[in-house]
């Protein structure tokens, strides 16, 4: 492996070099808020959230119960990853870009108020029809406020790498959750580039970003496989001469380099003799503006898929679902417990693999699920925990360490979510070992609250375990499930109905 790599072999894994990890180029420092009427950094106080603790607006509780089986179609939002990334371009693409399907929730808003403030015109033309008027690559505006990612890190991450070659400077901040969650593996390799960082301890929000123009072009292997570093290093290469280069041994999700392709920088990609992609991006790129089409979200149709599979007697159709190779790892997993998954008007969507899916309610079987495939389905595994409770033996998931700095501790959230719901869950460091209920139902959590630390996902999954149980589930708190899904109690009412 040529020098300057970080990615070391062992035991036909990648892992991060130790030695590489001590010595991370950046400072860290306790950043203090400046509270001078306007909150954060200049941020309005109506928009402004708190940092280190939940937002103050009272919980909102909800039971989810036992329903009739799910029949009919529905159609879920736009791919929350594709929305984020077709903003971000649109914005450095010179004209005006048109998409529809957008997804609305609050973390894709996040993205593009932060774009606005760094110039780009950005306009809601009705519902997921959005128009961006972009400024070009090189051409983003230093941000007269802080940058509130909400509990967006996809935002957060992929608008680092934007930033850091750029000869402007943000601080970017964000809710309780968020904040948080550790920003040191895109810190590190955009440091390399020349971006100087000043984060709070442990390299987490709010944290100061001060851009470099000219960024030095860098070659960089991914330690541990993630579409968010990738992305954000890519993203800094727009704007830098030569050839940025990602080394990416463990396949993640490739929308972005999809995109760019779609939107004219000149990417690359091959496969080396180990099998890693090798993805180049030329610098000082000259974006095109497009007319996209954001295909349905695979992570929200999960919900759907797995609650069709464990409500007897359900048949559901699910139109307009992506299916990105990179992102098809649940449907897999679920088929080869048994799941009835149908693919049917198979197509293409600003250049996406797309269909349209019909699950049946199935009879489903334990398994050991292949750790390789955990980049493919990483944001499914709380639903998919929940299909595993349900099923007939045993299912055994590991080298899932990336669950544990999510919004949430993931595994820690889930095997006690569904420890209290009456599942029996082992929960191991690196994954969870599930014996199933063999079809029977969930007891439910009695007149308890089962607690879900301001996670989306853990939410909505915890409200499908509600739909399989014979007591109900009671969720704490729904309100983070408008982060990604904001339709998703609307859908699921219309179909229990």
């Amino acid at each position: 492996m040529p020098p300057g790599r970080i990615c070391v072999a062992y035991m036909g894994r990648v892992r991060a070099n130790p030695s590489a990890a001590r010595a991370l180029p950046y400072r860290t420092r306790t950043v203090k808020s400046r509270r001078d009427g306007r909150g954060w950094s200049g941020l309005d106080p109506v928009k402004a959230r708190t940092l280190t603790s939940p937002d103050s607006a009272a919980m909102r509780p909800r039971r989810f119960g036992p329903v009739e089986p799910l029949r009919g179609t529905i159609r879920v939002p736009g791919d929350k990853s594709i929305s984020h990334r077709a903003l971000m371009l649109g914005a450095l693409a010179v004209g005006t870009t048109r998409i529809s399907g957008l997804l609305e929730g609050e973390d894709v808003l996040a993205t593009a108020s932060a774009m606005r403030a760094m110039g780009a015109q950005i306009e809601r033309t009705g519902v997921g029809t959005w128009r961006v008027d972009g400024v070009g690559v090189g051409s983003l505006l230093q941000p007269q406020v802080a940058l509130d990612m909400g509990n967006s890190g996809t935002s957060t991450r992929l608008l680092m790498g934007l930033v850091a070659s750029h000869p402007i400077s943000a601080m970017f901040t964000g809710d309780a959750s968020l904040s948080g969650r550790p920003m040191g593996r895109v810190i590190e390799p955009l440091s390399r580039i020349g971006a100087v960082f000043s984060a709070s301890p442990g390299g987490r929000l709010p944290l100061m970003l001060q851009g470099i123009s000219p960024g030095v072009p860098i070659e960089y292997c991914l330690p541990v496989a993630s579409a968010q570093v990738k992305s954000a290093v890519l993203l800094a290469g727009l704007n830098i001469r030569g050839t940025t280069t990602v080394i990416e041994p463990v396949a993640t999700r490739d929308h972005s380099e999809r995109m760019l392709a779609g939107f004219g920088a000149d990417v690359t990609v091959e496969r080396d003799a180990a099998g890693a992609r090798i993805i180049r991006i030329a610098g000082e790129a000259e974006l095109r503006p497009q007319t996209l089409e954001v295909p349905g979200d695979p992570s929200s149709a999960a919900f759907f898929i797995v609650a069709a599979l464990i409500v007897p007697g359900s048949e559901l159709t699910i139109e307009n679902v992506g299916l990105n190779p990179t992102r098809a790892g649940l449907i897999a997993v679920l088929r080869a417990m048994g799941g009835s998954i149908h693919e049917i008007n198979g197509r293409e969507v600003g250049g996406e693999p797309v269909a349209d899916l019909v699950v049946r309610h199935s009879a489903l079987c334990g398994v050991e699920i292949d750790p390789a495939i955990a980049p493919s389905m990483i944001d499914e595994f709380p639903v998919l925990f929940v299909a595993a409770a349900l099923a007939q033996g045993r299912t055994t998931t590991s080298g899932l360490d990336e669950l544990r700095v999510k919004e949430s501790d993931r595994l820690a959230a889930m095997a006690a979510a569904l420890t209290h719901v009456g599942a029996q869950v082992e929960e191991r460091a690196d994954g969870l070992v599930i014996d199933g209920s063999g079809g029977e139902p969930l007891r439910g959590s009695g007149n308890a609250v089962v607690a879900t630390p301001l996670d989306h996902r853990i939410a909505m999954s915890m409200a499908v375990a509600g739909l399989a149980s014979s007591g109900g589930v009671e969720v704490d708190d729904t309100r983070p499930i408008a982060t990604s899904f904001p339709t998703f109690e609307k859908l699921l009412e219309g179909l229990a109905g």
